[in-house]
């Protein structure tokens, strides 16, 4: 049996005189180990730059040319049993296709290591404890330097930092602004209402000073005319107390500190653009630079965020409210980070979630592509076709057009206020009627017969309901005109003429009609057939204006034919009284 160990000067292997060794206790004593232990092949490291390539290839898994050459010379002997501290190296060994090694890489080696590690110095000879402790910690040295060298989250930690340090920048600038407004404002006050951008406060501060020269300070560089103008304006009547200039040197190494910080924070701004465009376009494409890095940060790495399966992408930064639900059993959160992103920001409340889910999962790929591609362009050509695939979705989902344009992410667009057009009211529209007996009872019964002729009219043309609100307000119009030009008559004539005078005018009347009515339906037979050949021709606001006139010569015939009839019997009914 042979023990393969691997020592900071090279590899050795041990034969054991026991072949039960494994599976006996070994007194830790190193007399024991001497006994049970003979060193059969030693190869020695060359350099510390060979031994840290070796070293390397062990963590690994893999077998170096060195070790193989080492199996090589020392496993002639068939059915021969090789014991190997970590089981990935003792698949390795097991698929070299020279060898015929038992391999032994369990946890049952774990104990036979343990004693063989502690007693090494006394196993090799020509080794001193010293030298082996000094040769392990340089190796030691040397492995640490090469991971933290080649790591491949080194790029990472670098937007992680920023992303940090653009949200600390945040805080600070929004808590030195609110007290440079707050010491500022007790000399001028109204300078808040009027100036709302912070660093343009902090500016106008150190270019105007005391409120009492905002007259002669030129602020044209910092506001646009009409603030200007409005706030030297309010410096002139401001209730503001008095500050000395003390006070006023220390408000003014206030807002330079704000100013600076202002500009520092635009520079991060571009730095961490330039990193996420560098290092994850296709994610940046999807989901723009500052939820993206955020994504990253809460991650740790952009390896681990590439592993995360689309479903915790989705979540991610609402840990607290999902533990929360599931731990009251209520709905799960649909989204964390992610919600920041503009296309979730354009979608409605009920397709948030869906978009989220959506978005989440051509994000998760879009990551695995920056992550995971050896080949790889700074052109997102992945996040540009997966956020096309997320526009027409959320197009979709909301029926409407959305803006394809890029949105700044984390500033919420407010809509601006319109206010509709509404109809005003037509004073030329009211009509008023001469105040009779005759004419107030005339009145009452013809409206309500006239009423009931509209209805009639709509239930029968009920095919253009807004058409026929403006006609009905039109033809009532019209009937009132009708009404009171008609019914003072009738009051005027009903003492001179007599019976026999009355019916023959009736029969005249009702001849003409008859007549009109012919006339009427030959004329509509005409129309019709012209209107179906002219159709093709004519536009549809042309025939809607032809069926309004129509309409509005039917119902004045029909409503002067029923005055008519009224006025008859109300004469009837006096010739009998």
């Amino acid at each position: 049996m042979l023990i393969l160990t691997e020592t900071s000067a090279g590899y050795a292997l041990l034969k054991a005189k026991d072949k039960k060794v494994i599976d006996s206790a070994i007194d830790l004593t190193p007399e024991s180990v001497l006994a049970a232990f003979k060193v059969k092949a030693f190869s020695k490291f060359e350099s510390a730059a060979s031994a840290l390539d070796e070293v390397n290839a062990v963590i690994e898994g893999k077998v170096s040319t060195k070790l193989a050459n080492l199996l090589a010379e020392n496993g002639k002997e068939k059915k021969t049993k090789l014991v190997v501290a970590d089981p990935k190296l003792g698949n390795a060994i097991n698929s070299l296709p020279d060898l015929t090694f038992k391999v032994i890489s369990d946890s049952s080696t774990q104990d036979l290591y343990r004693s063989i590690r502690e007693h090494l110095p006394s196993l090799l000879p020509g080794l001193q404890e010293k030298d082996l402790s000094v040769m392990s910690l340089g190796l030691a040295h040397s492995i640490g330097r090469h991971k933290l060298k080649f790591s491949a989250d080194k790029v990472d930690v670098m937007i992680v930092q920023a992303i940090g340090l653009l949200d600390d920048l945040d805080k600070e600038l929004n808590t030195y602004a609110m007290r440079v407004k707050e010491w500022y404002g007790w000399h001028f006050p109204e300078m808040a209402k009027i100036i709302s951008d912070n660093v343009a406060y902090a500016r106008v501060i150190k270019l105007m000073g005391f409120r009492s020269r905002a007259a002669e300070t030129d602020l044209s560089t910092v506001l646009p005319e009409e603030i200007e103008q409005a706030l030297k304006a309010a410096a002139e009547v401001s209730m503001g107390t008095e500050i000395t200039q003390f006070d006023l040197d220390n408000i003014n190494a206030l807002a330079e500190q704000v100013i600076d910080f202002s500009e520092y924070r635009l520079q991060l701004s571009s730095y961490l653009n330039a990193r996420m465009a560098a290092i994850a376009p296709n994610l940046t494409a999807l989901v723009g630079e500052l939820v993206g890095a955020r994504l990253i940060a809460h991650a740790g790495s952009m390896i681990s965020l590439a592993k995360a399966p689309a479903s915790t992408i989705q979540i991610l930064g609402a840990e607290k409210a999902l533990f929360r639900a599931l731990k009251t059993k209520h709905d799960t959160p649909k989204y964390g980070i992610i919600y920041h992103a503009s296309l979730i920001g354009q979608a409605t409340g009920r397709n948030k979630g869906k978009i989220a889910r959506m978005l989440a999962a051509k994000a998760a790929v879009s990551l695995r592509y920056d992550a995971l591609s050896e080949d790889r362009d700074d052109v997102a050509t992945i996040g540009l076709d997966n956020r096309a695939k997320v526009e027409s979705r959320l197009k979709g989902l909301e029926g409407r057009d959305i803006n394809i344009n890029k949105v700044p992410v984390n500033v919420r667009q407010q809509p601006k206020f319109e206010f509709a057009t509404q109809r005003a009211y037509n004073v030329d529209a009211d009509a008023i009627l001469p105040v009779s007996a005759a004419a107030t009872n005339g009145k009452s019964n013809g409206k309500r017969k006239i009423e009931e002729i509209d209805s009639d009219d709509e239930e029968s043309d009920s095919d253009d309901e807004a058409d026929e609100e403006d006609e009905d307000s039109d033809d009532e119009l019209l009937d009132a005109d009708i009404s009171a030009k008609s019914q003072p008559a009738v009051a005027e004539t009903s003492d001179e003429e007599s019976p026999v005078a009355k019916s023959e005018k009736e029969k005249e009347k009702k001849v003409k009609k008859e007549k009109k009515e012919k006339k009427d339906k030959k004329e509509k037979k005409k129309d019709k057939k012209e209107k179906k050949s002219k159709i093709g021709k004519k536009d549809k606001q042309e025939i809607k204006k032809e069926k309004k006139e129509s309409k509005k010569k039917r119902h004045l015939e029909k409503s002067k034919e029923k005055l008519s009839k009224e006025a008859k019997k109300n004469k009837k009914a006096k010739i009998s009284n």
